[in-house]
């Protein structure tokens, strides 16, 4: 068993051969990718197969969607297990006016939110939009 199986069943999810190449190619891109990228990648691959894919991830906290005002949901590999709650990783999103990329700046956390008793919150979402370090040249 290779360290993506191992990595799968630890979220409680059957690595299937389609799973793996899915996260392989999320790890490797080290950005949020939206679902019409995963179907450039796997032409030959069911739609229906990559997009229940994506939200079995989802689901099981493998990945977190990305809301980054594009207009096109976007995910991304979540840092650890079950990292990906709202309670638990709180982070900021960058996207590029240029490139058009986004990324989690899991290092810049967003400071927990106090809601009024009887709101649960189920996403928080804080995306910075300006030019990244690639684009802008740093």
């Amino acid at each position: 068993m290779n360290d993506v199986e191992r990595i799968l069943e630890s979220y409680e999810v059957r690595p299937t051969a389609m799973r793996t190449l899915i996260y392989k190619f999320m790890a490797k891109n080290n950005r949020a990718i939206a679902l019409s990228e995963i179907e450039t990648a796997f032409v030959k691959a069911d739609r229906a197969t990559l997009s229940r894919t994506i939200k079995i991830f989802e689901k099981n906290g493998i990945v977190h969607q990305i809301d980054d005002g594009t207009g096109i949901p976007k995910y991304a590999l979540c840092e650890t297990l079950s990292n990906c709650e709202v309670e638990q990783d709180l982070h900021i999103h960058f996207h590029c006016k240029y490139c058009d990329e986004t990324v989690c700046l899991t290092d810049h956390k967003i400071p927990h939110i106090n809601l009024p008793e009887g709101y649960m919150p189920e996403n928080v979402n804080l995306v910075v939009k300006g030019i990244c370090e690639k684009c802008s040249g740093v």
